[in-house]
């Protein structure tokens, strides 16, 4: 799959603050890839230098094969971009907005159809001030596509969306990749990166420390899987304990009858708990077995960071 984005080796320095220091990854033509960090990890200064916001201290940056650093304007023909808030004129209507963005660009989306597409034909001519949060967050998207970009770049999409509105956009931002187009995106939102992206890149500290499918990266990471088990009568924590491959259980989490804990090797760890419960003769009441998620992934990968976003 020939990629649409390459970032390699990418720096960004705000005086004594290195926000981005030597980030690479690779965006395959047709995808949904996901941007993940903490606050400061430097995902939104990535962004600002891949659309020319910002000039990249050191580092390639290509966009549909284009240097994005050495012709930004060319490559900004090819980029749609929807920030993490979008502020226009009060009274600016969608339609106008449209219709201005289109005259920046040489190729351009009409209006009209931007507005049936993205739900806005109630809106079409009211302002920009009496639109809700939803209907500003499908015009940003619709002034997104205004110049028919081959790349779309969307910077925490759905941060402060209700969870009607965070669905529509998510179906929205899978209608683009059957569309054909290629996505980038920064979210906070670890389980909407699980459920949308194809691939992620996890940053920290300016710097990418994994990238691959989200399934992958929980397959490889170490994070331990999480056992809930509630017999009658209780058992003690230190029972518990004895098992092979559990980590600590704290009294305080056996509570009538019920206990959670962790293990690193779930399959000896759950054959030794059914010969205990063989042993002690009590009564299974419930059991589940967590995998580790893409949240532990991501906790196991990241430090708090300061500095630029």
């Amino acid at each position: 799959m020939p990629a649409t984005v390459v970032v390699r080796e990418l720096y960004k320095r705000y005086g004594a603050v290195e926000a981005v220091r030597g980030a690479s990854f690779e965006v395959g033509e047709g995808e949904i890839f996901g941007l993940l960090g903490p606050n400061g990890a430097g995902k939104t200064t990535t962004l600002e230098c891949l659309i020319g916001l910002r000039d990249a201290d050191a580092g390639d940056l290509l966009v549909c094969g284009i240097d994005a650093r050495k012709e930004p304007r060319e490559a900004r023909q090819k980029i749609g971009v929807a920030l993490q808030s979008t502020a226009l004129q009060d009274k600016i209507t969608p339609r106008e907005a449209l219709t201005l963005f289109g005259s920046f660009y040489r190729e351009r989306a009409e209006p009209a159809a931007l507005i049936e597409r993205f739900a806005l034909t109630e809106k079409a001519d009211a302002p920009f001030d009496s639109l809700s949060g939803g209907q500003r967050q499908r015009l940003a998207l619709a002034l997104a596509f205004v110049n028919r970009p081959q790349l779309v770049l969307l910077d925490e999409p759905t941060t402060g969306l209700d969870p009607q509105a965070r669905r529509e956009l998510h179906a929205e931002i899978r209608q683009m990749k059957r569309d054909g187009y290629t996505v980038l995106l920064t979210t906070h939102y670890l389980a909407e990166a699980e459920e949308l992206c194809d691939r992620i890149a996890i940053i920290d500290g300016g710097r990418v420390v994994a990238t691959g499918r989200p399934q992958d990266l929980i397959a490889r990471s170490s994070a331990t899987q999480t056992v809930s088990v509630t017999t009658v009568p209780a058992l003690e924590a230190a029972v518990w304990q004895r098992l092979s491959g559990v980590g600590a259980v704290q009294a305080a989490s056996v509570e009538g009858g019920a206990v959670t804990f962790s293990t690193a090797r779930p399959v000896e760890t759950l054959a030794a708990l059914a010969a205990l419960i063989a042993e002690r003769r009590v009564e299974l009441v419930e059991l589940q077995v967590r995998k580790a998620s893409l949240e532990d992934v991501f906790v196991g990968l990241t430090k708090t960071t300061e500095g630029a976003s």
